[in-house]
């Protein structure tokens, strides 16, 4: 129940939608039981009294009663239903804005599609569940009392025999409910698989395509899909089950009151019209006794969905702004790792790096793969905390700011070029929203994209498509730092910015990086060494531990770990 309650009380910011749906709610009740309640006098007065006038208006009776009956229920349906879609949009709100709060480990830790699912899949059952629980529990509630209410005064020996059997539904429902909200849960979590093999299909289809592997994806799809399918067969089952349990159930009040009523008429003691409004308001009533019924397995779907919904909006982030953060004014650029640590879990991953990096110095990274590089750097931005030491802005830890600030001191090109679905301008502008055309300009000449920019059908207002697949590998990293360029950090980092293109389009990447590091303090990571050659301090990594440190001709004549590596790439 707290469960359930905490997904009604989003409706309460809706409160009036729901307050005009109680209302006509009432109204459908009211009328549902007025029609149970008048048969035994129209009957009376039509068949006992030979009333033609009452015969007459019945007609027209009959059509206004459920004209407004219906116009009640249309205006319960519709705000009741707006309340609940209003509820679950702002659920859905709330799990995108919580994902955005959450660190890199979190993604790290979930697959990308099973992410989408929860936002998509799981909060689209809560919505449907939502305005049928709602709906129910309002329209098919006052529709109950106001029949029982009429059943209990013509006839209450006859009523308590409808009554009893109604409490022997309970126990199978609660059975079937429980099933049903289990097995939606593991749906959608299979839903969820189902929505990361399709993120992984479409977005690696070329190397699906290249290798030849289309079957075997295939395969793969229709293997998560079948057992999608044995879950949703078992909820089925048990839905289908509901209604001729229920049926089964109240059919044995029905025939107890048809036997004890009919007998009562038949010796006298009950009227034949009396009988057959109690009748009317019996069949009546457990019309919306089943709906309640399919309400509650609908409620227990949304409890399954909800359970992982709410996983996501009360996931804890890992990086969290201090009671007395303040505001990081812009620094000058000197960074400083002190005695610095970082494990996932218990493995670590660095261990006692200890580093300093003065204004305006290119700092390089390089060593064999999974050395620690990408995650110092990570430490810097603050995607991770470290586990041990500090790291240092301008000499002060940089856990005292407030996180935003911090990541306005640092502007980040990554190997990988991350483009939005959106025009060439606001690409570059993402990182500084209210940045001129003129500024734009600017920095799209520094990064020396102008060019190419200008000979696009629309200029900076050309779509580039999803992550900018309508460019090449150089155009898309020029236009990445051009926005870096445009966000004028004094902290820069970049890695492997030039690692998968070709010469021409790295000799013409490398000059807009030359733009883009002048006058600012950069941290680079590097595969490729020719491209690091210049750099005041290179850094050699190694099992996270800093094994060798100083400038090109320093570390060669060395002999270590960097010599090796340079020989290796050089040997021709």
């Amino acid at each position: 129940m707290s469960l359930f309650s905490r997904i009604v009380s989003y409706s309460r910011r809706h409160w009036w939608r729901i307050l005009i749906a109680a209302v006509a709610s009432i109204g459908v009740g009211a009328m549902d039981g007025a029609f149970a309640y008048l048969v035994e006098p129209t009957l009376k007065k039509i068949f006992a009294g030979k009333d033609m006038f009452i015969f007459t208006l019945l007609p027209v009776a009959i059509i206004f009663l459920f004209a407004l009956r219906g116009a009640c229920r249309f205006t319960n349906d519709y705000f009741m239903r707006t309340a609940g879609q209003l509820a679950v949009q702002d659920v859905r709100n709330q799990i995108y804005q919580r994902n955005m709060g959450l660190g890199l480990g979190f993604f790290n830790r979930n697959p990308t599609g099973v992410l989408m699912s929860r936002v998509l899949n799981d909060v689209s059952m809560m919505q449907e569940a939502v305005g049928n629980i709602i709906t129910g529990l309002f329209r098919d509630g006052f529709s109950a009392v106001s029949l029982l209410t009429v059943i209990f005064y013509r006839n209450w020996k006859l009523a308590l025999i409808t009554f009893i059997v109604i409490p022997l539904t309970v126990l199978p429902a609660q059975k079937i409910g429980r099933r049903i909200k289990n097995l939606a849960k593991h749906g959608q979590e299979k839903m969820g698989e189902i929505a990361s093999v399709l993120q992984e299909t479409f977005s690696g289809i070329k190397v699906i395509k290249a290798f030849g592997l289309e079957e075997r994806e295939i395969q793969k799809f229709f293997a998560i899909n079948r057992q999608f399918y044995f879950f949703t067969r078992k909820n089925i089952k048990y839905e289908a089950l509901s209604a001729p349990i229920m049926e089964i159930i109240t059919s044995l009040g029905i025939a107890a009151v048809i036997w004890i009523g009919g007998n009562d008429v038949m010796q006298g003691r009950m009227s034949a019209p009396e009988f057959f409004s109690f009748i009317t308001a019996m069949v009546l009533v457990y019309t919306p006794i089943k709906r309640l019924i399919n309400a509650y397995n609908a409620m227990q779907r949304s409890l399954g969905a909800a359970e992982r919904v709410f996983e996501i909006i009360d996931e804890k982030p890992e990086i969290v702004d201090r009671p007395d953060a303040v505001e990081l004014e812009r620094v000058s650029g000197n960074v400083a790792l002190q005695g610095v640590s970082f494990r996932y879990n218990d493995d670590y991953v660095l261990r006692n790096v200890n580093l300093e990096a003065r204004k305006g110095e290119v700092v390089a990274f390089v060593g064999p793969s999974g050395g620690g590089k990408t995650t110092l750097v990570s430490l810097i931005s603050r995607f991770y905390d470290p586990t041990e030491g500090a790291v240092l802005m301008d000499g002060k830890d940089i856990r005292q700011f407030k996180l935003k600030s911090v990541l306005r001191q640092i502007a980040l090109v990554d190997q990988e070029t991350i483009l939005f679905n959106d025009t060439l301008a606001n690409n570059i502008r993402y990182g500084m929203t209210d940045a001129t055309d003129a500024q734009v300009e600017a920095a799209a000449r520094a990064a020396f994209a102008h060019d190419f920019i200008m000979d696009m059908p629309m200029g900076y207002e050309t779509g580039i498509g999803d992550r900018g697949v309508r460019l090449s590998g150089g155009q898309r990293q020029r236009i990445c730092i051009a926005r870096a360029i445009l966000k004028d950090a004094p902290i820069l980092i970049l890695d492997e910015a030039t690692s998968a293109l070709d010469t021409e389009s790295e000799q013409m990447v490398q000059n807009a990086l030359n733009n883009l590091m002048a006058n600012r303090t950069t941290f680079v990571i590097a595969h490729r060494l020719s491209t690091i050659l210049h750099a005041g301090k290179i850094v050699v990594l190694d099992k996270g531990e800093i094994v060798e440190s100083g400038n090109h001709e320093a570390l060669l004549a060395l002999g270590g770990l960097y010599s090796k590596l340079y020989e290796m790439q050089f040997q021709d």
